[in-house]
């Protein structure tokens, strides 16, 4: 899907997800999560991703007046690209990335930032007509700012800037930095 009508199904899909009923646990933050993201990049590159969060049970720090989780993200995304003059390809990619989350006030805030560098293996290599990636093997690492909505917190709006290149394994490697906005239900 070329992601003209992206903006529009994202926010389709945030608003039927904040009309659901709240759910059971006192604070779902803390809980495992699905979630769909869009992802633009500088270059024309377009992504849609899904995927789900699994928190590392019991584990939490306390960090500089707040608190600090983990979790694994696990995703699967499909870009979209121009791969010649008025011809667009896409690819599929799976990705692992454990993410580590701080939240101040010792943890009470809605707030939270994050910060991740993990694996990603796509179906095929990411040629497009401004560049290409000379591997299908590489690295994603972001940065990010979210809040958490609802009166268990259980929805979730993340903005992120990342990175994804094989951090040069084997050349060219010039790279795609993605912006991303996340919906996230957690349970």
């Amino acid at each position: 899907m070329r992601t003209t009508a992206l903006p529009r199904t994202l926010l389709a899909l945030l608003l039927s997800a904040c009309a659901m009923g709240p759910a059971l646990a006192q604070d779902a933050s803390h809980g495992p999560s699905l979630y769909v993201q869009g992802n633009w990049a500088e270059r024309g590159t377009d992504a849609l991703t899904l995927g789900a969060t699994l928190p590392w049970s019991g584990w939490s720090k306390s960090l500089w007046g707040g608190e600090l989780r983990g979790h694994w993200d696990i995703y699967l995304s499909r870009w979209s690209f121009d791969a010649a003059p008025g011809r667009s390809d896409n690819l599929t990619l799976l990705g692992v990335t454990p993410t580590f989350r701080l939240r101040p006030d010792e943890g009470r805030s809605a707030w939270f930032w994050e910060a991740g560098i993990g694996a990603t293996l796509a179906s095929r290599r990411y040629v497009a007509a401004h560049h290409e990636f000379s591997t299908r093997f590489n690295f994603a690492s972001h940065v990010g700012v979210g809040i958490n909505l609802g009166a268990q917190r259980q929805h979730e709006l993340l903005l992120r800037v990342q990175h994804v290149s094989n951090a040069g394994i084997k050349h060219p490697n010039p790279g795609e930095n993605f912006v991303q906005l996340r919906y996230a239900l957690h349970f």
